[in-house]
């Protein structure tokens, strides 16, 4: 797949080198620019771009940034992309948001409003980055770690699913956008790398 990514942090540093060895055609963009970049596209053979050209031409879209940056991105180039969110919402990092410090919104749901128009799936926020790294293992492996998918589009969701199974790790059916709550931090399911069913179980536990 052609995939664009935001952020070259931790999380998404680390998805550009694992997609890349898995043959995906990569553009990364950071709020740096291209030019520091430089590194990670030369270790990786990924593309160092712009905002405007990770997001343009991409069959799907990684947003891996602090979330309160979110709201600076520009809605209209994200129309109609499905868009991974692997973003945690930390109110020492991101501040005060209130509806997601009282939890009447899931993080998800509050991107998915800023991104109208967009397919947004949740996955990738509840594992170490190191663990995506190197833990991931072939479907039918014993423990092998699964990790939730939330979305409210069923084609997006199978896709996302698809490309979590390709990474190594179990994909779990987490409901809906307004439920990915239940991955959040401070659930049983955030970095306790449990299997399918473990998943399955920490995300009936989660409680408000």
């Amino acid at each position: 797949m052609k995939i664009g990514i935001i952020g070259s942090g931790h999380i998404g540093g680390t998805l550009t080198r694992r997609l890349r060895t898995l043959g995906h055609d990569v553009t990364v963009a950071n709020s740096r620019g291209p030019q520091s970049l430089a590194d990670l596209a030369a270790e990786t053979g990924a593309m160092a771009g712009t905002l405007e050209e990770a997001v343009q031409g991409a069959e799907l879209v990684v947003i891996a940034i602090p979330l309160r940056a979110v709201p600076e991105l520009p809605a209209a180039l994200f129309d109609g992309k499905l868009v991974v969110d692997a973003d945690n919402y930390y109110p020492e990092r991101d501040g005060d948001i209130p509806e997601l410090l009282d939890r009447s919104l899931s993080s998800s749901r509050w991107t998915a409003d800023h991104l109208k128009g967009a397919r947004v799936v949740k996955v990738f926020n509840n594992i170490q980055a190191a663990y995506l790294m190197d833990r991931g293992q072939p479907a039918g492996t014993p423990d092998r770690i699964g990790l939730p998918v939330a979305a409210d589009d069923a084609d997006a969701k199978r896709l996302v699913m698809e490309l979590v199974d390709e990474l190594g790790f179990d994909p779990v059916d987490a409901g809906t956008l307004d439920e990915s709550w239940r991955q959040q931090p401070g659930t049983p399911v955030y970095g306790t790398d449990r299997d399918a069913d473990g998943v399955r179980q920490g995300l009936a536990a989660a409680r408000p």
